[in-house]
C-alpha cells in the first residue's frame, strides 16, 4: 500500500484548490493509496475538496507570507518570520526526516512548502512540488536586496531544487529550478445550480448574482455602503455579518465553492490561481483588483484576459462598491472558449491527469 505525506500551504485557498483535484485522481488510479495530508487549513475546508480519504495533521510548515489583509504584505512581520524559520534550518530539516522516516512514507507531495522537499532528500525520498509560484522566487523579490536574505534564499532555493517541481499553467517562469515540468491548468468544473441558487436568495430569472471570494485570506469590504445595484444579488462571507436585503451570506448554502462559483454571474475577487482558473473554466466573470507589488499575478492575469472575462477595477471603486459599469460591462463581453486542455466532457482539466500519474509512477 503506497503512502504519501502531503504538505499543503495555508496561505489562503489556492494551494487546496491546486492540490485536491490531483489527489482525487490519484486516488482513483491508485485505490490503496494511503495519504497523511499536513496542513493548517480547517479539515472540513479540506475536506470540501478533496474525496480521497486522508489523515490529517493540523500543523503548517510553511507560512508564505504574513499578510495586513488579503491584498497587503506584512513585510516587518514576513522578514521577521523568515529570519527565525532559517535561524536553525539544519535542525528542522532533521526534525521533518525524523518525521517522514517515523510515518514510513513512500514519497513526499507539496504545495508549495520546501521544508519536506529538503527533509525528502535527506531521507532518499522521491518527493514532487506543484505550485504557480514558489517561496524562493517571491521571497528574493521582496528581500533579495537584504545582507541578511542570501543565505536563507539559499536554502530556500537549495531544498526546491532537490524535487521535481510541476510548475502550473498559467505560472510564474522559475528559472532558477532545473527540475521543472510545465503541466497544464488545474482546477475544478462545479455543479450547475443557478435556478437553485436563485430561488434560494429569493430572486428572478433576470437578476444578476455576484459572489465576494477573496482567497481565504481575513480580509472585509465595507459593503454596508455599497449603493443598491438594481436586480443584483451580492454573495458574501458570513463572518462579514452583513443584514442587508440584496446581499446573503456564502456559507448558508453549504455547497461546495465550485458549485457556487458556476451558479453565479460574477466573482468579485483578487488575483489568484484557484479562483482565476475556476472562474475560467466554469464561465464566470471575474471582476478583480490588482495586489501590490505581487509578482504572480502578471501571469495569471494575462492568462485570465484570454480565458475569461474579466475587468480591473480600482481599490477606490471597491470600497465604495462603484461597480455598476464594470460589471456589466464585463457582463456583456463575449465568453471565451473554454480553456485548451479542459475538454468539457471531464470534470477538471489536464493539469490534474498529468500531475497524478507522475505521482503514481513514483510510488509505483
Amino acid at each position: 500500500m503506497p503512502h504519501l505525506f502531503v504538505d499543503i500551504s495555508a496561505h489562503g485557498f489556492g494551494h487546496l484548490a491546486q492540490v485536491a483535484p490531483v489527489l482525487n485522481r490519484l486516488a482513483e488510479l491508485l485505490p490503496e493509496l494511503r495519504i497523511t495530508l499536513r496542513s493548517g487549513l480547517p479539515s472540513t475546508k479540506l475536506k470540501q475538496r478533496i474525496q480521497a480519504p486522508f489523515q490529517h495533521i493540523a500543523s503548517a510548515s510553511d507560512f508564505g507570507y504574513m499578510m495586513i489583509d488579503a491584498l497587503s504584505i506584512d513585510r516587518p512581520a514576513t522578514a521577521a518570520a523568515y529570519r527565525a524559520a532559517h535561524a536553525n534550518f539544519a535542525g528542522r530539516v532533521a526534525a521533518e526526516t525524523a518525521l517522514l522516516q517515523r510515518l514510513a512514507v513512500d514519497g513526499v507531495f507539496t504545495d508549495v512548502s520546501y521544508l519536506p522537499l529538503a527533509a525528502a532528500a535527506s531521507a532518499g525520498m522521491p518527493a514532487v512540488a506543484l505550485c504557480s509560484l514558489n517561496w524562493a522566487d517571491l521571497f528574493a523579490h521582496y528581500f533579495g536586496h537584504e545582507e541578511w536574505a542570501s543565505p536563507i534564499h539559499a536554502e530556500m532555493l537549495a531544498a526546491y531544487r532537490t524535487a521535481t517541481f510541476l510548475r502550473t499553467t498559467p505560472g510564474m517562469p522559475m528559472p532558477a529550478l532545473d527540475k521543472l515540468v510545465t503541466i497544464g491548468p488545474l482546477a475544478e468544473r462545479g455543479r450547475e445550480r443557478r435556478c437553485e441558487l436563485r430561488e434560494k436568495v429569493g430572486v428572478g430569472r433576470t437578476a444578476t448574482l455576484v459572489v465576494i471570494a477573496l482567497g481565504g485570506i481575513p480580509a472585509r469590504l465595507p459593503v454596508e455602503t455599497w449603493p443598491v445595484l438594481a436586480d443584483t444579488h451580492w454573495l458574501v462571507p458570513a463572518a462579514w455579518n452583513v443584514q442587508r436585503i440584496d446581499m446573503s451570506s456564502i456559507e448558508a448554502f453549504d455547497w461546495p465553492f465550485v458549485d457556487l462559483l458556476r451558479s453565479v454571474d460574477a466573482v468579485v475577487t483578487k488575483p489568484g490561481y484557484g479562483t482565476f482558473t475556476e472562474a475560467a473554466c466554469n464561465g464566470t466573470a471575474v471582476l478583480y483588483q490588482r495586489r501590490d507589488d505581487w509578482p504572480e499575478q502578471d501571469c495569471l492575469i494575462d492568462w485570465l484576459q484570454i480565458h475569461a472575462r474579466c475587468t480591473q477595477v480600482t481599490a477606490t471603486d471597491l470600497a465604495r462598491g462603484n461597480l455598476g459599469a464594470a460589471l456589466d460591462n464585463c457582463l456583456q463581453a463575449a465568453v471565451p472558449p473554454v480553456p485548451r486542455g479542459f475538454p468539457s466532457v471531464t470534470p477538471t482539466f489536464d493539469g490534474s491527469e498529468t500531475a497524478a500519474r507522475y505521482l503514481a509512477k513514483i510510488l509505483s
